[in-house]
């Protein structure tokens, strides 16, 4: 018979229990940022939460309140799902994690859950399940963004910013936007620089301190990483080397 936990990760059991991301290699430069970016968060509210089948990982789940989160939408009194992800499907496991969020945001008086999704990539969560669980789409953001919110309670409704053209024009030189809160955001940036240096372009790399830096600066909802080159998004996800020097040449 399987045993199914919720394990939630804090200061005490984090160097044991690990993100789950990129948990085959506890030693990159990802892994090590992100704990450390956890570490600094979990004083902030944020909940990561592990699923674990039989005592080992089958997924996870991580959300903090929307003044501290990672994601570029406006709103008060909201939590807000960074990420979830499952490795066992089938077994409903999205959907518990998904309800573990609401049942705390209930508990904590917030006025519902958001979470952004995007058909796009797989660097955001699927929207299906979300629509499964009583989550609706109530706006939307170039490059396949969709905001979805499970409301309870009486704020108004979050929403996107919609000055996302204005945002590329800060932006002429190759630049890169980061923060850790994604583990692969590490050789996701070094891609970019390795593809740069290889067409001769300087690429800049500007770690966002702060959620009023996010809100200003990200290019995208998705916030926590963002390429732009000569006013124009290169990209909010991984490329490898080869992608990212293509996709410079079609800017160029």
């Amino acid at each position: 018979m399987e045993q199914i936990e919720l394990v939630e990760l804090d200061e005490e059991n984090i160097d044991d229990g690990g993100c789950y991301c990129l948990r085959s290699k506890p030693s990159s430069t990802g892994y090590i940022n992100k704990n450390k970016w956890l570490m600094r968060r979990f004083n902030e509210g944020l909940k990561y939460i592990k699923i674990m089948e039989n005592n080992k990982p089958a997924g996870f789940i991580e959300y903090t309140p929307i003044e501290y989160s990672s994601r570029v939408v406006y709103g008060e009194n909201y939590l807000v799902i960074h990420c979830l992800w499952v490795n066992i499907t089938g077994k409903g496991y999205a959907s518990k994690l998904i309800n573990k969020s609401i049942q705390d945001a209930q508990e904590q008086n917030k006025d519902g859950v958001i979470v952004i999704t995007n058909p796009n990539t797989s660097w955001t969560p699927s929207k299906d399940v979300f629509i499964k669980n009583n989550f609706r789409e109530i706006d939307n953001a170039p490059y396949g963004f969709e905001l979805l919110v499970n409301k309870f309670g009486h704020s108004p409704d979050p929403y996107f910013p919609k000055d996302w053209d204005e945002r590329l024009k800060l932006f002429k030189d190759l630049t890169i936007l980061r923060t850790q809160q994604c583990p692969f955001v590490d050789v996701s940036a070094n891609n970019v620089v390795k593809a740069a240096n290889k067409l001769g372009i300087n690429a800049e790399i500007i770690d966002i301190k702060n959620r009023e830096e996010l809100l200003r600066l990200s290019p995208t909802p998705y916030g926590i990483y963002g390429v732009i080159y000569k006013n124009k998004l290169v990209s909010f996800h991984r490329l490898t080397v080869h992608s990212a020097i293509k996709r410079i040449k079609e800017i160029i």
